[in-house]
């Protein structure tokens, strides 16, 4: 690693160099002694930390502590993949996905079918779009402003720009069922879920309502659930779960829910291809064209009709990073293989991703890639590699999007309840991350004299409670902002 561990004769050559003066001895001890006490405390015997905190300017160490061992990262994960995106993609690139037609177009007629060509955009999203229905409809409109109002054939999906599994290897087989656990697919709508709103009556026994979005007619609902009275306790609450039924392809949602109460129940698609398509039938239904799905003998050519395009990767990244979203995480990750390769395979994208950080100078033994949102627990990293990537960014013409792109703590993402009220809020640059017994935490922070430091927190196979880790690691991260380095600039 070039950064020498706690490397005062190097810091301090490097300080008579640029002269800036680097940390005191005095507050280096301070600093060592108040993180080595909260790692060291009891209740923490059976956690395992991994924590490095350099000045990169100077490629200076303030703390390490097994920054060399491998952890399982959870979100962390993102870190790099965020970075091996902005990086080979560009913060400008745009994902296509091409509306093709096979078959003529004659007197309002597609003599044929509509096929839509997906090449991994995952902004078609209520997160992303407000409504993920709004591309969709602009598809229609499109078409409609072509003349289109029937299409002889059928509306299908077409090509398979990622043939392997939809789900990442090592994912746990409860997750697939949580809005943060959806599969992807070529062709992504709404994250891979929906959301059921369920509106209690007003009497115990009185029917229930039930909708769907964003689409108003996928997936279909069957309801079984049932208005309760309104107890105290467990009773005064509502206990819905929605089940895919794998025969018929509806959803079937069960359970109870008090008199006047309301909820929202998602679940996750079973097929994210069919879920797109349907989405897109309806917007095509609403704008007045009709889909007859005749089984038609294939034209022997497909010609492009119109392309959608996604928002720039940079507005893709912070909607990824802020939020700490999985399947855009998967999505960039088979993306990149599909840009680069023209396979978009997890095989595929882990090779490109091996060979990036070992490009970007990471040591070949300190990491393992899995997947590109860290749901998988087979991935790895050392506390090296992430601050290896984050100093690689620092240094990058990226570098403003990919950091405009990180939570900011007591603001927004996954840190806006964190740090609030301390020299870390709006200071703090990072991502956090959580799997089971898993917490993590790395980025960017500014110190008092205006140094920018680079730091990485992993903490895996503790036992307290998750909060009581992430106190630790804010408490490192606004120890730092206090640190009188000044920029070596």
């Amino acid at each position: 690693m070039f950064w020498g561990l706690l490397g005062l004769s190097a810091s301090a050559a490097c300080a008579r160099h640029t002269g800036a003066p680097s940390p005191s001895t005095d507050e280096r001890v301070a600093l060592r002694l108040e993180i080595d006490s909260m790692l060291a405390a009891p209740d923490m015997r059976h956690a395992r930390w991994g924590v490095l905190i350099v000045e990169p300017e100077r490629g200076d160490t303030l703390y390490s502590h097994d920054a060399g061992k491998l952890f399982v990262p959870a979100s962390n994960m993102k870190i790099v993949t965020a970075a091996v995106a902005i990086e080979t993609l560009g913060p400008g690139f745009v994902f296509a996905t091409p509306i093709l037609v096979r078959g003529a177009v004659r007197d309002s007629v597609l003599d044929g079918d509509l096929l839509v060509m997906g090449r991994g955009d995952p902004s078609v999203s209520d997160h992303m779009a407000g409504d993920a229905m709004l591309p969709l409809r602009a598809v229609a409109d499109s078409l409609w402003q072509r003349g289109i109002r029937v299409v002889r054939g059928k509306l299908e999906a077409f090509g398979d720009a990622f043939p392997d599994a939809n789900a990442g290897f090592g994912w746990s087989w409860d997750d697939l069922d949580e809005p943060h656990g959806a599969t992807i697919d070529e062709l992504l709508f709404n994250e891979g879920f929906a959301d059921i709103h369920v509106r209690a009556g007003r009497n115990p026994g009185d029917p229930i309502e039930a909708r769907v979005s964003p689409a108003r007619t996928f997936p279909r609902l069957r309801v079984l659930a049932t208005t309760a009275v309104r107890g105290a306790g467990r009773d005064s609450v509502a206990h819905l779960e929605a089940v895919k039924d794998t025969l018929r392809g509806d959803v079937v949602l069960r359970g109870t829910i008090p008199a006047g109460d309301s909820a929202v129940v998602p679940v996750t698609f079973r097929d994210q291809n069919e879920a797109y398509v349907n989405g897109l039938a309806e917007a095509l239904r609403d704008r007045g064209i009709t889909i007859l799905g005749s089984a038609l003998a294939p034209a022997t050519t497909v010609d492009t009709l119109l392309v959608m395009h996604s928002p720039p990767l940079s507005q893709i990244l912070a909607a990824f990073m802020k939020e700490s979203q999985n399947q855009l995480g998967e999505m960039l990750f088979k993306s990149i293989a599909l840009a680069r390769a023209d396979t978009g395979s997890a095989v595929v994208a882990r090779r490109l991703f091996t060979e990036q950080l070992l490009g970007w100078g990471a040591e070949s033994d300190g990491f393992i890639v899995w997947d590109g949102s860290g749901l998988s627990r087979r991935d790895m990293v050392s506390p090296e590699t992430v601050v290896r990537v984050l100093d690689t960014m620092r240094r990058s013409r990226n570098f403003q999007a990919y950091y405009d792109a990180m939570p900011i703590a007591g603001v927004d993402g996954t840190l806006r309840t964190r740090m609030r009220g301390t020299t870390g809020e709006a200071n703090v640059r990072g991502k956090t991350g959580t799997l089971g017994n898993v917490r993590t935490l790395s980025g960017f922070v500014t110190t008092a004299g205006g140094a920018t430091l680079i730091f990485s927190v992993l903490c895996n196979n503790y036992l307290v409670s998750t909060d009581h880790i992430s106190r630790v690691q804010d408490s490192v991260a606004v120890r730092l902002t206090r640190l009188r380095i000044r920029s070596a600039r």
